[in-house]
């Protein structure tokens, strides 16, 4: 919900500087822009929302934008954080080197965002159900008016009809119809179009009046102006709320129209314009239902758009070649415009998919029995091949809470700052009652990690301090960087995230010293994550569980495997929301896939 609302006030952030860019456009090169071009530049602020719907996850956000997402959206939502289970202690021993692995499984009350939030979210609905609930009645009113056609039996009508569509360069089958329930002429339907006429038209006009009639409507036709006011309709469903959107509807409203009848003047020579512009008017006053107007077009309009047609069509001259190279200058440097500022849009919002990989290749494998249901993905780095193996691409790049597996970089930050030393890491107990009870005495680094203390850590990260973790994390490049939920639990089913393959690809960078931090610091923590050795094989690891209104749904095992000519770097993450996916169940997954692969057996 939160990546959504993002999307939707920076894409309406930049659908309102786009209108304002138009429109100053529009403005400083009016003696150069055709009325053609004068419609089609408004076309460019359909751009941001589609950059905004779609995951244009090749974009990867750096830690500069990630600030800006912080000052508009972080302090939005926050989870409530709990102590919660004992789950993932069940069933770990000392013997199989488990005691390295431990994490807590931590409980949230997930009751989503705050009053007001929730407030904003309703009035939108609200907003975009009555627009829907419009559209539907719509819909209804052109399915009655479509019912109410006949058949126009005069042939001369369609002879014009069928020369019109000749001159205007139309192929396509377009339906004529006349209609009881309309006074002026109008156009509707994409896949299946109408032209429909006012019942007895062949009798109160000439065949040169509905000449021109025609070719205005066919016009509308080639340029599929139906198409963009159903589009222009979703861009007043989803931004209503925009009086911006509601200022430049208007405004394309009428340029459309003076886009058309410069079209429809293209085809005739002068003493046709004055013909014409005569006929226009002799519909200004006829408008048709307006319960459809946003689904249609047609040739009438008010008073006052009529008046500015005309004005317009006795000032019409034909563009110089010169002229049209200005035209599409003008359109292509705007275009050059929105592609550089309307990717933003899905760049700042786009936290939760990330597709990075590195390897020189991907090997696609199928996994699914070792998930027993569960939903998962599986990340395996070889070294030595410079090979990714990878189970359910599109889990491998969703980021999620990385839970108890971020203690791995609180304590080497720790280390770094000097926070904690190798030798001297001990913390006192507060003396708190915590429910797990291997909490509740003293603890060193190797202590907390391997029972996964959340107290000791949150703790070292007070002593670290925000600013210099958020800088931390910016230099490493870890996940979405985002400390929204709070310094004591933005790593618990909050705001921080990273994906299955970041977390192999930190492992990495971190066991070969390419994190930027002292060996020392790395091999401290390389020292308490150490799982256990089998056949000259060397396990490193840590699980970390997240659990949702008292439900397990999600589970990690993250680490790495050394041998001695190579090194595995490993990530399964599971996800389920009916409570069986946590550190536990990640762990076996992992061993035993590694068993099967005979990296660890």
């Amino acid at each position: 919900m939160d990546t959504f609302v993002l999307r939707l006030l920076l894409s309406t952030i930049m659908v309102s500087f786009l209108i304002l860019l138009v429109i100053l456009i529009k403005k400083i090169f009016a003696a150069h822009i055709s009325p053609q071009m004068h419609y089609k530049i408004w076309l460019y602020i359909v751009v941001p929302p589609i950059f905004a719907v779609f995951p244009w996850t090749f974009m990867q956000v750096d830690g500069k934008l990630q600030e800006l997402k912080k000052l508009l959206f972080g302090g939005m939502s926050r989870d409530k954080i709990a102590a919660g289970n004992q789950n993932d202690h069940a069933g770990l021993t000392q013997t199989d080197g488990a005691n390295a692995l431990h994490d807590f499984a931590v409980s949230v009350n997930n009751a989503g965002p705050d009053m007001l939030f929730k407030a904003l979210i309703v009035i939108w609905l609200i907003g975009v159900a009555v627009f829907l609930l419009l559209a539907i009645y719509a819909a209804r009113r052109m399915y009655q008016l479509k019912k109410s056609t006949s058949t126009i039996k005069d042939k001369q009508i369609y002879d014009l009809f069928d020369a019109c569509k000749a001159t205007v360069g139309i192929k396509k089958q377009i339906l004529l119809r006349e209609s009881h329930l309309i006074f002026s002429p109008i156009t509707l339907g994409i896949a299946k179009p109408y032209i429909l006429l006012p019942a007895d038209t062949g009798k109160a006009f000439s065949l040169d009046e509905l000449k021109y009639v025609l070719l205005h409507e066919l016009c509308h036709q080639k340029s599929k102006d139906v198409l963009v006011n159903y589009m222009m309709w979703l861009l007043r469903t989803v931004y209503w709320f925009n009086p911006l959107i509601w200022y430049s509807l208007k405004k394309i409203h009428i340029d459309r129209e003076l886009a058309c009848d410069a079209n429809v003047l293209e085809q005739l020579d002068e003493n046709g314009h004055v013909a014409y512009g005569q006929t226009i008017i002799r519909f200004a006053a006829k408008q048709h239902d307006r319960s459809y107007r946003n689904f249609s077009t047609g040739i009438g309009g008010t008073k006052q758009q009529i008046k500015q047609r005309i004005v317009r069509i006795a000032g019409y001259s034909r563009k110089s070649k010169s002229a049209a190279w200005k035209n599409r200058a003008i359109m292509i440097g705007m275009g050059f415009l929105v592609l550089l500022f309307a990717p933003f849009t899905a760049v700042f919002a786009s936290s939760d998919d990330i597709y990075s990989f590195h390897g020189k290749d991907i090997v696609k494998e199928d996994m699914a029995s070792y998930f027993n249901g569960s939903e998962g993905s599986f990340v395996l780095y070889d070294s030595a091949k410079d090979e990714y193996h990878i189970y359910n691409r599109k889990m491998s790049v969703r980021r999620v809470s990385p839970d108890s597996t971020y203690k791995i970089y609180s304590g080497l930050i720790a280390l770094e700052e000097g926070v904690i030393t190798p030798a001297e890491s001990n913390r006192v107990w507060n003396g708190k009652s915590y429910p797990v009870q291997a909490w509740n005495h003293d603890q060193n680094l190797s202590s907390a990690m391997s029972d996964s203390v959340n107290w000791y850590f949150q703790r070292l990260d007070q002593a670290t301090g925000r600013k210099k973790l958020e800088n931390y994390f910016a230099s490493i490049g870890y996940g979405n960087e985002d400390f929204s939920g709070g310094l004591s639990s933005f790593w618990l089913e909050s705001s921080l995230k990273i994906s299955p393959v970041e977390q192999v690809q930190m492992l990495k960078a971190m066991n070969e010293n390419k994190l930027g931090f002292h060996k020392e610091s790395t091999n401290a923590i390389k020292d308490v994550l150490f799982a256990g050795e089998h056949q000259g094989s060397k396990l490193y690891g840590k699980t970390g569980t997240g659990t949702v209104n008292g439900k397990d749904i999600n589970g990690w095992f993250v680490g790495f495997v050394v041998q001695a000519d190579n090194t595995y770097y490993f990530a399964v993450n599971v996800q389920d929301e009916n409570g069986k996916a946590n550190g536990r169940s990640a762990m076996k997954i992992a061993k035993q896939i590694l068993r099967d692969k005979h990296i660890y057996d």
